[in-house]
């Protein structure tokens, strides 16, 4: 309950903005995972699903995800675009510049039977 304003500064540091676009985006149905990048990996440093950008005060997120099967990629797209957007908009109140979504995969149940390799 906010009474008045009180003197002082919040700050959010940009790993919390991450963590509710990593969340936000594993809620939505039909994302698998977030893609880690193996560029950071290769470089032995932890690699980052999410990309988050401040600049005078607005946010830019980027994500890379793996997509279920049967599904709309666009609409999936979109609706992780919204997700993100809504909660960062709700938690922090920060405006949202754009919310770019990298589908870099789609991954079909095990039990299926995978396409045979040719031989050359």
């Amino acid at each position: 309950m906010e009474t008045g304003t009180i003197p002082g500064m919040v700050t959010v540091e940009t790993e919390v903005l991450e963590t509710i676009a990593r969340f936000s985006a594993l809620s939505v149905p039909g994302v698998v995972r977030l893609v880690e990048k193996d560029v950071d990996r290769i470089l032995g440093l932890q690699g980052k699903s999410v990309g988050v950008r401040v600049d005078t005060g607005r946010v830019t997120v980027d994500l890379s995800i793996v997509a279920g099967p049967d599904i709309s990629l666009l609409r999936l797209g979109r609706a992780v675009q919204y997700e993100v957007t809504r909660a960062i908009q709700n938690m922090i109140g920060m405006p949202v510049d754009a919310v770019n979504v990298h589908i870099e995969d789609v991954v079909y149940p095990q039990s299926e039977k995978q396409p045979e390799a040719l031989d050359n």
